[in-house]
């Protein structure tokens, strides 16, 4: 029968409920209310070596517990499944996939489905053995991901992804990970969910997975809410492809950079910060609602801990729970229905997760 996979097992789509499509629940030390020291060789993705002493130990407890912590309440939304959309490297899964091993106990100790991605990420983040990957290599590492398990977890990714792009560009690694997603896709049936950084090179995205012979509608383009002209979205969504608007809550956010070389002089250096008001979004989501896009857009909120004390009054003070309790009204303000809430929180990413019987 059709099913989702799910950290623990195959799941009937119809036992989803609404669903954040776009999280990383091992990112979140430190987050709302927890403060926690992270041991030195490790960081807040979880990532490590693959064979793990008490100290990795106790930060791995303290992963969990802080990700318990933070999807408390969310049932009570009507949310009951959280997509976890971290990928190879230091922003998320080491080679051997150590956090997503942990991914199975917080879906049992919340009741909540789990759904694990598997993608690389944007080239300046990727560790070297992705870097010298082919698209073959990158291919049946993903298939060996959604069939057998993730590295060396036996935990079973359910869509491949995020995989991204970087800003204005798309490198040659890059592509290569988009092309062996789309390969993969076409050998395991999971669908593409696509990371964008700041909304831009979405068409080219869709150019490459195009050329891949990947149908559009099994694809979602990531982050499109952080691009600042809404005629992008329209030409994109023209495509026949699905968007998200999947950093809710993120109004303010530091821009990610790689490591500074050791012999960067000392003193101040640029860096990147972003705004992106919420209602913002709102305006624009609900204009493309309004034009018939409902059936074609997925919601989540991106919620990473170095980034919530940057946004007190969102995820600082509601956590997981803002999109239900705070940005859902907003939507409710400009004339969103609640039925086209439900769509795009529960039905669109139903739809998208959705594996047909082998």
């Amino acid at each position: 029968m059709a099913h989702v996979q799910t950290v623990t097992g195959p799941v009937d789509p119809d036992q989803l409920g609404r669903v954040l499509s776009h999280e990383h629940l091992l990112t979140l030390l430190p987050g709302p209310g927890i403060s926690v020291g992270i041991p030195s060789g490790r960081n807040s993705c979880g990532c490590g070596r693959a064979d793990p002493g008490p100290a990795d130990a106790d930060v791995d407890a303290a992963l969990v517990d802080a990700a318990v912590t933070a999807l408390s309440g969310l049932a009570g939304q009507g949310i009951g499944t959280v997509v976890d959309l971290s990928p190879y490297g230091d922003a998320g899964r080491d080679a051997h996939g150590r956090n997503a091993a942990l991914l199975p106990e917080i879906a049992r100790r919340t009741g909540l489905n789990i759904v694990s991605g598997t993608a690389t990420y944007r080239e300046e983040f990727s560790p070297e053995w992705v870097r010298r990957a082919t698209v073959d290599e990158l291919t049946r590492r993903f298939v060996a991901d959604a069939t057998t398990g993730i590295g060396d977890t036996g935990v079973r990714a359910g869509i491949l992804g995020e995989q991204p792009t970087s800003q204005d560009t798309v490198t040659a690694l890059e592509e290569r990970g988009l092309r062996a997603a789309a390969r993969a896709h076409h050998l395991t049936g999971l669908s593409i969910s696509t990371h964008t950084t700041h909304g831009t090179m979405a068409l080219e995205q869709l150019d490459i997975l195009d050329q891949e012979h990947v149908d559009p509608g099994r694809v979602v383009i990531g982050h499109l809410d952080n691009h600042p002209e809404l005629d992008y979205l329209w030409r994109v969504l023209d495509r026949g492809t699905n968007i998200a608007f999947d950093s809710v809550g993120k109004e303010l956010w530091d821009v990610r950079v790689p490591p500074l070389p050791a012999e960067h002089p000392d003193g101040p250096y640029s860096k990147q910060a972003i705004k992106q008001s919420d209602r913002t979004r709102a305006d624009r989501l609900a204009k493309l609602v309004a034009a018939g896009h409902a059936d074609r857009i997925l919601l989540s909120q991106d919620m990473a801990g170095f980034q919530v004390q940057l946004n007190p009054s969102t995820h600082g003070r509601y956590g997981y729970r803002y999109l239900g309790a705070v940005f859902t009204q907003l939507l409710l303000d400009r004339g969103v229905t609640e039925d086209q809430v439900d769509l795009m929180l529960r039905a669109n990413p139903a739809r998208l997760l959705t594996l047909d019987a082998a």
